[in-house]
């Protein structure tokens, strides 16, 4: 029995599927180092790709951290392994183990840790665009982008010694 669902289905053109352009990549949980920034956080920068400005990473934020009021030019996708955590401007929506969250570009935030967690709170993002942090006036005080936090976490890995072969960095060769 036909319906208008079967109708459209029917309907619907056949999806293109490209030629796969290589093998999947694969991240093991240890293969990255965190990097102790020394200001409450860790990160693990998994992927970066420059042509598309995006950045992946997990953040490790200790109990009680404050990230500086910011905004991202493109959208961002967070996923909470640990912990918890909110924003100052929307606190009653809190984001604890397995939450997922969507922030579209232009969104002004920041990224609150309570001072009452008893474990890190572990994060991943992926990040199109630069973040740009601003002060209580709205004025730009510091922008940090795929290109910048590469070149922050591999000098900080070779700083210390640490292997970061296993990053994914797209488009650093064109």
């Amino acid at each position: 029995m036909d319906t208008k669902a079967d109708d459209a289905i029917t309907q619907m053109a056949a999806p293109v599927v490209p030629p796969a352009s290589g093998e999947a990549l694969h991240i093991g949980e240890n293969d990255l180092p965190f990097i102790d920034l020394g200001d409450g956080t860790k990160i693990q920068l998994q992927q970066v790709d420059l042509t598309r400005g995006l950045w992946v990473l997990r953040t490790k934020f200790a109990p009680g951290y404050q990230v500086a009021t910011h905004y991202h030019t493109g959208p961002v996708f967070a996923v909470t392994f640990t912990g918890k955590w909110y924003y100052k401007e929307y606190p009653d929506v809190v984001n604890t183990k397995g939450s997922y969250l969507f922030e579209p570009a232009g969104s002004v935030h920041t990224l609150m840790v309570p001072d009452t967690n008893d474990e890190e709170t572990d994060v991943w993002f992926a990040i199109y665009g630069p973040n740009v942090n601003t002060d209580e006036t709205g004025q730009v005080t510091g922008i940090l982008d795929a290109n910048s936090i590469l070149n922050v976490y591999r000098g900080m890995c070779d700083e210390q010694g640490l292997n970061y072969d296993k990053l994914i960095v797209i488009g650093e060769d064109l």
